[in-house]
Formats: C-alpha cells, sequence, structure tokens
C-alpha cells in the first residue's frame, strides 16, 4: 500500500489518515494505498515563487500557444488531464499517479464502509439469498427465497433505472418502499424502510476451546465499531484467545488500522511512525481500552498496507504471536490532492515505520511460524488449524 496526505484547495481539513484497496481501475495489480492527511495544505510554495520559475513559464506559454493558435478546437480540460499525467509519467512510480473522477468516486465508494439498503443480498433474479444485519427486510417479513418483482407498483425490468438498486439510490434513509414479491403460488407486498447499513468488513465466532475468530476483510471507515461489537460478543461468552485472520486484506483506511490497534494495545505503545523527507513522527495509542489475553495473527502473501500496519503492531507492541506466510510489503506513504472537477493526485511523500522502526516498503512481514497452503488438501485450512493450536 501506499501513504497519501490528502489535501483539498481552499479548505483546512480533519485529520484522517486512510489506506485505500488498489483495484483494476486504478493498477492492474492487486495492492493498497495508505492515504495520510496531516491537517495542512501540501506545500509551503507561493504565488511569487511560481511566477518566478522558468520551467512554468514556459509551459504556460506552450499552453497558450496551443490554446489560440492549434489549427483545431482544443479541449483544454483533457490537455491538461494529459498534462498531469505526463508528469507522474515522469517519476516512474506505479504508486504517485493521476486519477480522473471516474477513478476517485470509485475508490471513494469503496472505502466509506456504508451505504443506503434494505438489508437483503439478491441473486440475478432479483431472489433473496440472505438478509444484511441491521437492516428492515427481514423485519418486515420477508423471506430468504422471495423473488422481488416490483418497488413501489414499479416492475422490475432489464435496464438500469429498473433495478432494485436505482430505486435505492433514489431514495433518502428513512424512506418506505414497498417491496412486491413473489413466494410460491402467492404475491405479497412488504413495506420497508431505507436505512444506513455497515458494509460487513468482518466476519467472527467463538471456536472449540473458548478461541475467538476475528476475520477482517477490509479496512473501512467503519471497521471499528464492527470490531468492537465483535470483541464484546465475543468477550462475553468468556475467550481466552483472539485469532485475528488478514489473509487476502489488502488494506483500507489507517485511521481504521490504528483505531483498531488501540483496541488492544496498552495506552502510551507505538501503533506505527511516519517518515517524511524532514522529520519522523511517532503515533502511539491514546486510549484507556486494552487486552491482555493471547492474541494468533494470520496473514499471506496479499496482506498490504493497512494489514501490514496492524500486524505490526500487535506482533511488536503487543506480544502477538504471526503465523502463515511473509505479507505483501507496501510501506510507502502518498499524499492527495483534490481537483475542482472531482479527479485526484497522489505521490509518495513518506514511508510508514513499525513500532521498533523497520520499513517493510518491498520486503513485507516474516510471520514467527511459516505454514504455507497444503496445496495437495485444500479442503483443510491448514494455516486456521496451526493457529488454533498455537492459540490454546
Amino acid at each position: 500500500m501506499n501513504d497519501l496526505k490528502e489535501t483539498t484547495k481552499g479548505f483546512n481539513l480533519k485529520e484522517v489518515i486512510l489506506i485505500i484497496v488498489s483495484t483494476a481501475l486504478i493498477t492492474s495489480m492487486t495492492t493498497g494505498v495508505i492515504l495520510y492527511n496531516q491537517n495542512k495544505l501540501t506545500k509551503n510554495i507561493t504565488y511569487q515563487d511560481l511566477n518566478q520559475d522558468m520551467a512554468l513559464k514556459e509551459f504556460l506559454t506552450v499552453y497558450a500557444s496551443l490554446i489560440d493558435e492549434y489549427y483545431e478546437d482544443v479541449d483544454k480540460t483533457a490537455m491538461l488531464e494529459s498534462a498531469i499525467g505526463a508528469m507522474f509519467n515522469y517519476l516512474g512510480e506505479d504508486y504517485s499517479t493521476y486519477m480522473n473522477k471516474e477513478e476517485t468516486d470509485a475508490l471513494a465508494k469503496r472505502l466509506i464502509g456504508e451505504y443506503k439498503g434494505i438489508g437483503i443480498t439478491v441473486n440475478m433474479e432479483n431472489t433473496i439469498v440472505e438478509f444484511i444485519e441491521g437492516g428492515s427486510a427481514e423485519e418486515a417479513g420477508l423471506l430468504v427465497g422471495d423473488k422481488i418483482i416490483a418497488i413501489n407498483g414499479n416492475v422490475l425490468g432489464t435496464e438500469e433505472e429498473n433495478q432494485i438498486t436505482s430505486y435505492i439510490e433514489k431514495a433518502n434513509v428513512g424512506d418506505k418502499l414497498t417491496v412486491s414479491v413473489t413466494r410460491g403460488n402467492e404475491t405479497l407486498n412488504f413495506e420497508v424502510v431505507v436505512k444506513k447499513l455497515l458494509i460487513p468488513a468482518i466476519q467472527y465466532k467463538v471456536l472449540e476451546n473458548n478461541i475467538g475468530y476475528l476475520g477482517i476483510s477490509t479496512f473501512s471507515n467503519t471497521l471499528n465499531t464492527q470490531v468492537k461489537n465483535a470483541l464484546s460478543n465475543m468477550e462475553n461468552t468468556g475467550i481466552n484467545s483472539l485469532i485475528i485472520d488478514l489473509r487476502n486484506n489488502t488494506g483500507g483506511y489507517l485511521s481504521a488500522a490504528k483505531d483498531v490497534a488501540s483496541l488492544f494495545l496498552e495506552k502510551g505503545r507505538t501503533i506505527y511512525s511516519l517518515e517524511e523527507k524532514e522529520n519522523t513522527t511517532e503515533y502511539k495509542d491514546e486510549t484507556d481500552e486494552k487486552r491482555e489475553y493471547k492474541i494468533v495473527v494470520l496473514f499471506n502473501e496479499e496482506s498490504a498496507s493497512a494489514s501490514e500496519v496492524l500486524i505490526a503492531a500487535l506482533k511488536e507492541s503487543y506480544g502477538a504471536i504471526t503465523i502463515g506466510t511473509k505479507s505483501y510489503g507496501k510501506g510507502k506513504v502518498q499524499q492527495t490532492y483534490s481537483l475542482e472537477d472531482g479527479s485526484m493526485v497522489k505521490y509518495t511523500s513518506a514511508k510508514w515505520l513499525t513500532p521498533n522502526g523497520t520499513c517493510v516498503d518491498e520486503v513485507g512481514i516474516t510471520p514467527d511460524y511459516v505454514v504455507e497452503v497444503d496445496k495437495e488438501n485444500l479442503n483443510v485450512d491448514n494455516q486456521l488449524e496451526r493457529a488454533i493450536e498455537l492459540a490454546k
């Protein structure tokens, strides 16, 4: 992952640390990105500095000449997008890049951690296959297997504007929708309320021997709330140890990693540091909350960025046992700058360090117990089985 400091023109930003999951939309590699907001504008460059920059003057002269004198009309926005992209191509680094509005919006949707919904999952035939915790659909009387045929009397179709999600997108939180379904030979109507729901980022359960299991799939904006609830539920059953499974987790918000680490560490223990050009800043647990039971952290080569921040914090500042295969190794930090048209640029501005001062970039974290997947017996999760042995 890369770290990013976000700056928006003309605004003082609230402090937030982010790690973004990269998708094929941004890069062909399944990697993550750390975004870091230091609550300041990008650089202390003044207008006078820019006015005296001869290279910039030449660029503006060429730009003005093309706008005025090129023999065909010029799309100024497209040309400037190309110019910005060329600057990042010059840097020659995958994690410093320009993202257009569509790419920026796609990232934002993945990071928000919540959505408007009624609490259902449907298949391609609009048949309910699962209910989501916190939604209103199950409470209203809908059942798994019900086929949704209409919303507010509007028959669902194949066009995008006639699909379930389009009606929910148009509604406000608190609005009521009439959902018509077929159940056997009956057609039934149910009134459901549109709610703001958390996108599930975890799975948890209590295993034998009072061992808690917490699988984290992404470091979303709502992860801390979900983990807190999961820990409360598991601890009420009397767990003696906990397995945290971060396999294939490529990242999310860095603030989420920091918050989750703070649920376990003792106040004052280091979570990570940021090494910038001029200084290094250490970030510590500032909360009174802590745990003392045994923790086993399970990860693999796809565990990146925010995952690695949490792995390192638990290993070095909590004393957690680690198991699996070496992590991805993403330790660069990037700063973001939002442009007026909704696009964004991001460029590497720092590295993050583990509590012991190690940079994992292109190195990764080697677990205490290296356990490869048993490819000859994929029906058995041998890594998890070993983690359970260590958690006893």
